[in-house]
Protein backbone atom coordinates (compact mmCIF):
# COMPACT_ATOMS: atom_id res chain seq x y z
CA UNK A 1 0.00 0.00 0.00
CA UNK A 2 1.68 3.06 -1.03
CA UNK A 3 0.56 6.82 0.99
CA UNK A 4 -1.67 8.45 -2.04
CA UNK A 5 -1.08 12.07 -3.24
CA UNK A 6 -3.32 14.05 -4.59
CA UNK A 7 -2.37 16.59 -6.74
CA UNK A 8 -4.09 19.97 -7.08
CA UNK A 9 -4.10 21.82 -10.15
CA UNK A 10 -7.94 22.24 -11.34
CA UNK A 11 -9.87 23.03 -7.47
CA UNK A 12 -10.65 22.47 -4.13
CA UNK A 13 -14.17 20.63 -3.43
CA UNK A 14 -13.66 22.11 -0.16
CA UNK A 15 -10.42 23.92 1.34
CA UNK A 16 -7.72 21.26 1.71
CA UNK A 17 -10.13 18.46 0.33
CA UNK A 18 -9.70 18.19 -3.89
CA UNK A 19 -12.86 15.53 -3.36
CA UNK A 20 -16.02 15.90 -1.81
CA UNK A 21 -15.77 13.83 2.02
CA UNK A 22 -17.53 10.21 1.39
CA UNK A 23 -21.26 9.28 2.86
CA UNK A 24 -20.65 8.99 7.09
CA UNK A 25 -16.95 10.94 6.97
CA UNK A 26 -17.17 13.98 9.10
CA UNK A 27 -14.81 17.08 9.18
CA UNK A 28 -13.47 17.88 12.71
CA UNK A 29 -11.19 20.29 12.29
CA UNK A 30 -8.68 22.32 10.00
CA UNK A 31 -6.05 24.77 10.26
CA UNK A 32 -2.94 26.26 9.47
CA UNK A 33 0.88 26.87 10.61
CA UNK A 34 0.73 30.33 12.18
CA UNK A 35 4.03 32.18 10.15
CA UNK A 36 6.28 33.51 12.85
CA UNK A 37 6.30 29.89 14.84
CA UNK A 38 6.97 28.10 11.41
CA UNK A 39 9.72 30.86 10.60
CA UNK A 40 11.23 30.14 14.13
CA UNK A 41 10.60 26.12 14.56
CA UNK A 42 11.21 25.29 10.61
CA UNK A 43 12.97 27.66 8.92
CA UNK A 44 15.51 28.30 11.73
CA UNK A 45 14.89 32.51 11.69
CA UNK A 46 16.12 32.52 15.51
CA UNK A 47 19.44 31.06 14.43
CA UNK A 48 19.86 33.38 11.61
CA UNK A 49 19.16 36.45 13.38
CA UNK A 50 21.53 35.33 15.88
CA UNK A 51 24.37 34.46 13.17
CA UNK A 52 23.69 38.26 12.05
CA UNK A 53 24.18 39.92 15.89
CA UNK A 54 27.12 37.71 16.41
CA UNK A 55 29.16 38.64 13.49
CA UNK A 56 27.85 42.51 13.30
CA UNK A 57 29.30 42.67 17.22
CA UNK A 58 32.38 41.05 16.26
CA UNK A 59 33.17 43.90 13.15
CA UNK A 60 32.40 46.29 15.65
CA UNK A 61 34.65 45.11 18.42
CA UNK A 62 37.81 44.90 15.79
CA UNK A 63 36.89 47.94 14.24
CA UNK A 64 37.20 49.93 17.13
CA UNK A 65 41.06 48.85 16.89
CA UNK A 66 41.57 51.31 14.55
CA UNK A 67 38.67 54.00 14.39
CA UNK A 68 36.63 55.52 16.77
CA UNK A 69 33.45 54.02 18.39
CA UNK A 70 31.39 56.08 16.38
CA UNK A 71 32.83 54.90 12.65
CA UNK A 72 33.23 51.68 14.03
CA UNK A 73 29.44 51.28 15.04
CA UNK A 74 28.88 52.27 10.88
CA UNK A 75 30.84 49.49 10.06
CA UNK A 76 28.23 47.12 11.22
CA UNK A 77 25.49 48.85 9.44
CA UNK A 78 25.77 46.97 5.99
CA UNK A 79 25.77 43.75 8.48
CA UNK A 80 22.46 44.69 10.37
CA UNK A 81 20.62 45.61 7.07
CA UNK A 82 21.99 42.23 5.66
CA UNK A 83 20.77 40.39 8.49
CA UNK A 84 16.87 42.13 8.45
CA UNK A 85 17.14 41.07 4.38
CA UNK A 86 17.56 37.25 5.40
CA UNK A 87 15.01 37.54 8.38
CA UNK A 88 12.72 38.81 5.71
CA UNK A 89 12.92 36.47 3.55
CA UNK A 90 12.58 33.82 5.56
CA UNK A 91 8.84 35.28 6.71
CA UNK A 92 8.30 35.68 3.26
CA UNK A 93 8.96 32.17 2.93
CA UNK A 94 7.18 30.92 5.83
CA UNK A 95 3.77 32.87 5.07
CA UNK A 96 3.76 31.67 1.79
CA UNK A 97 3.80 27.70 3.31
CA UNK A 98 1.57 28.59 5.85
CA UNK A 99 -0.64 30.38 3.13
CA UNK A 100 -0.57 27.27 0.91
CA UNK A 101 -1.50 24.62 3.63
CA UNK A 102 -4.81 23.50 4.94
CA UNK A 103 -4.38 20.64 7.91
CA UNK A 104 -7.84 18.41 7.61
CA UNK A 105 -8.85 15.94 10.65
CA UNK A 106 -12.09 14.27 9.38
CA UNK A 107 -13.45 11.28 11.56
CA UNK A 108 -11.50 8.61 9.59
CA UNK A 109 -7.87 10.31 8.34
CA UNK A 110 -5.79 13.34 8.65
CA UNK A 111 -5.37 15.06 5.03
CA UNK A 112 -2.25 17.69 4.68
CA UNK A 113 -2.97 19.88 1.83
CA UNK A 114 1.10 21.56 1.41
CA UNK A 115 3.29 22.98 -1.07
CA UNK A 116 2.93 26.62 -1.41
CA UNK A 117 4.35 26.14 -5.78
CA UNK A 118 3.14 22.92 -6.27
CA UNK A 119 0.16 21.77 -3.69
CA UNK A 120 -0.53 18.58 -2.96
CA UNK A 121 -2.64 16.46 -0.79
CA UNK A 122 -1.49 13.73 1.75
CA UNK A 123 -4.08 10.95 2.90
CA UNK A 124 -3.52 9.53 5.66
CA UNK A 125 -6.16 6.99 6.88
CA UNK A 126 -6.10 6.38 10.95
CA UNK A 127 -5.43 2.70 9.99
CA UNK A 128 -1.81 4.18 8.88
CA UNK A 129 -0.90 5.97 12.09
CA UNK A 130 1.10 4.33 14.38
CA UNK A 131 2.00 7.20 16.59
CA UNK A 132 0.92 11.22 17.33
CA UNK A 133 3.45 13.14 18.93
CA UNK A 134 2.38 16.13 20.30
CA UNK A 135 5.54 18.72 20.82
CA UNK A 136 3.80 21.62 22.89
CA UNK A 137 5.56 25.22 23.18
CA UNK A 138 4.37 27.60 26.23
CA UNK A 139 1.92 30.17 24.24
CA UNK A 140 0.07 27.20 23.23
CA UNK A 141 0.77 26.19 19.72
CA UNK A 142 2.48 23.13 19.06
CA UNK A 143 3.64 20.36 16.25
CA UNK A 144 1.63 17.06 15.92
CA UNK A 145 3.95 14.05 14.18
CA UNK A 146 2.24 10.77 12.94
CA UNK A 147 4.40 8.12 12.65
CA UNK A 148 3.13 5.76 9.67
CA UNK A 149 3.37 2.01 10.04
CA UNK A 150 5.11 0.32 7.80
CA UNK A 151 7.62 0.92 4.87
CA UNK A 152 4.97 0.42 2.44
CA UNK A 153 4.15 4.38 3.88
CA UNK A 154 7.35 5.89 3.96
CA UNK A 155 7.26 9.64 2.56
CA UNK A 156 9.99 11.41 0.81
CA UNK A 157 11.57 14.27 2.72
CA UNK A 158 11.97 16.70 -0.12
CA UNK A 159 7.78 15.97 -0.47
CA UNK A 160 6.76 16.75 3.01
CA UNK A 161 9.31 19.24 4.19
CA UNK A 162 8.50 21.90 6.50
CA UNK A 163 5.66 20.01 7.01
CA UNK A 164 7.39 17.48 9.20
CA UNK A 165 9.31 16.53 12.83
CA UNK A 166 12.14 17.79 12.87
CA UNK A 167 15.62 15.93 12.86
CA UNK A 168 13.61 12.71 11.22
CA UNK A 169 15.40 12.50 7.95
CA UNK A 170 16.03 9.20 7.47
CA UNK A 171 12.04 8.09 7.70
CA UNK A 172 10.66 11.37 7.68
CA UNK A 173 7.02 11.60 9.84
CA UNK A 174 4.17 14.35 8.22
CA UNK A 175 3.14 16.62 10.97
CA UNK A 176 0.55 19.83 11.54
CA UNK A 177 3.43 21.93 12.08
CA UNK A 178 2.82 25.24 14.25
CA UNK A 179 -0.85 25.07 14.65
CA UNK A 180 -2.42 26.91 17.23
CA UNK A 181 -4.54 25.08 20.32
CA UNK A 182 -2.20 22.01 19.64
CA UNK A 183 -3.29 20.22 22.64
CA UNK A 184 -7.23 20.33 21.58
CA UNK A 185 -6.46 19.51 18.00
CA UNK A 186 -3.80 16.56 19.55
CA UNK A 187 -7.31 15.83 21.80
CA UNK A 188 -9.79 15.70 18.39
CA UNK A 189 -7.32 13.51 16.74
CA UNK A 190 -6.48 11.03 19.40
CA UNK A 191 -10.61 11.19 19.93
CA UNK A 192 -11.18 10.12 15.80
CA UNK A 193 -8.66 7.80 15.85
CA UNK A 194 -9.99 5.65 18.85
CA UNK A 195 -13.42 6.00 17.44
CA UNK A 196 -12.30 4.71 14.42
CA UNK A 197 -9.58 2.43 14.37
CA UNK A 198 -9.66 -0.70 16.97
CA UNK A 199 -5.97 -0.93 17.71
CA UNK A 200 -6.09 3.05 18.03
CA UNK A 201 -4.79 2.66 21.81
CA UNK A 202 -1.15 2.12 20.00
CA UNK A 203 -1.83 5.90 18.96
CA UNK A 204 -0.35 8.67 21.60
CA UNK A 205 -0.52 11.77 22.28
CA UNK A 206 1.49 13.58 24.65
CA UNK A 207 -0.05 14.16 28.48
CA UNK A 208 -1.12 18.27 27.65
CA UNK A 209 -3.20 16.60 24.68
CA UNK A 210 -5.08 14.58 27.52
CA UNK A 211 -9.11 15.58 27.75
CA UNK A 212 -9.88 18.17 30.32
CA UNK A 213 -11.66 17.14 33.64
CA UNK A 214 -15.03 16.43 33.20
CA UNK A 215 -14.51 15.49 29.90
CA UNK A 216 -16.31 18.24 27.79
CA UNK A 217 -16.75 17.65 24.20
CA UNK A 218 -14.23 19.52 22.13
CA UNK A 219 -15.94 21.56 19.16
CA UNK A 220 -15.37 20.96 15.96
CA UNK A 221 -13.52 23.95 14.28
CA UNK A 222 -13.11 24.91 10.35
CA UNK A 223 -10.81 27.58 7.82
CA UNK A 224 -12.95 30.57 7.64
Amino acid sequence: MQVKVAKDFAFEHAPGLPEALPEGEELLWQGRPKVLPLARQALWLDWVVGYFVIITFWRIMASTADYSVAESLTHGVPLVLMGIAASLVILFIAWLQARGTVYTLTSHRAALRIGAALPITLNLPFQWIENANLDLRKDGTGTIALELKGEENRLSLFMVWPHMRPWRLARPEPALRCIPDAAKVAQILATAAEARVSDASSIKVAPQAAPAAGGAAVPAEYLT
